[in-house]
């Protein structure tokens, strides 16, 4: 935060920054990890940084959490086992726990101190924590998947930080084999891809990697996230043994839980490319 009030990220390599007005700093600390600020600004309600790097705030949050966790589901047929790699802020943990089929769900978080300030100042983004289906370890979830039974999991949702540092293991090839084994024969797993106007290279490293690591479709979704870099954002999934065309349009139409961002006309729009991505993906 500046001497003006402002807490400014660069978005770095593309000459352009988000700056929101902070009334005030409540929460700083240095983990085992990552350093972890808590700021309370004008607009935006409460902001999380790790890092140095805006994670969430309470104004558009749920578009990030909803679009992470709903296409998913709705296009699986039947998502009962769930696995959340990362996803400290228990936001879309949330969301996925809307689901009544949802039976079980694992959320592998390496960083606790992640969930336990978000616990205490985003209580809203953790109102799941103590369903009895979510089961939260703190530990790395690279590991777990490695270590993961063949065919434990219907879906995989990677909610992960940037492809740098521990994060960055979590965008290659190595890691999408281990994740093609633990899923069941018609699995699914999405992970956040960066912004396709700042980072199309990356998502077409990702899609490359996903093929290579035996899915047999791949496809990215889009949506607008207003305070990460460009204002537009993206998630990459991946299905194993089966297409990503078409999903559960009538119950999510007649879904008995309410979203925000999310619903059927936004599921069917998410698919489309943009032609300049869609030529780089060729």
């Amino acid at each position: 935060m500046d001497k003006a009030g402002w807490y400014t990220e660069e978005w770095a390599g593309q000459g352009s920054a988000i700056s929101l007005r902070v009334k005030d700093k409540v929460h700083d600390e240095q983990s085992s990890y990552q350093r972890i600020e808590i700021y309370e600004t004008e607009t935006f309600g409460t902001l999380m940084t790790l890092d140095g790097l805006v994670m969430v705030t309470d104004r558009d949050n749920f578009v990030y959490h909803e679009m992470m966790s709903h296409p998913t589901l709705f296009t699986h047929q039947a998502p009962r086992r769930v696995l959340i790699i990362g996803g400290g802020d228990c936001g879309t943990l949330r969301e996925v726990l809307k689901h009544d089929e949802v039976e079980h769900v694992d959320q592998v978080e390496l960083d606790e101190r992640v969930t336990r300030v978000a616990e205490r100042f985003f209580p809203e983004l953790c109102a799941a924590n103590d369903d009895p289906r979510a089961h939260l370890h703190f530990q790395d979830g690279i590991r777990w998947v490695a270590d993961a039974k063949p065919g434990s999991y219907d879906v995989i949702i990677v909610d992960s930080t940037d492809p740098i540092g521990p994060a960055a293991g979590l965008f290659g090839k190595a890691f999408y084999a281990d994740c093609h084994r633990a899923l069941k024969a018609d699995g699914i797993v999405v992970g956040q891809s960066e912004s396709p106007l700042f980072h199309a290279t990356l998502i077409k490293a990702m899609h490359e990697a996903f093929r290579d690591a035996d899915f047999l479709d791949v496809a990215t979704i889009h949506f607008p996230q207003c305070t990460y870099p460009s204002g537009w954002w993206s998630a990459t999934m991946a299905r194993k043994g089966a297409t990503l065309t078409g999903f559960r349009e009538e119950a999510c139409r007649e879904r008995a839980f309410a979203t925000r961002y999310y619903n059927a006309g936004i599921h069917q729009a998410a698919f489309a490319s943009p032609e300049f991505l869609f030529k780089t993906l060729l």
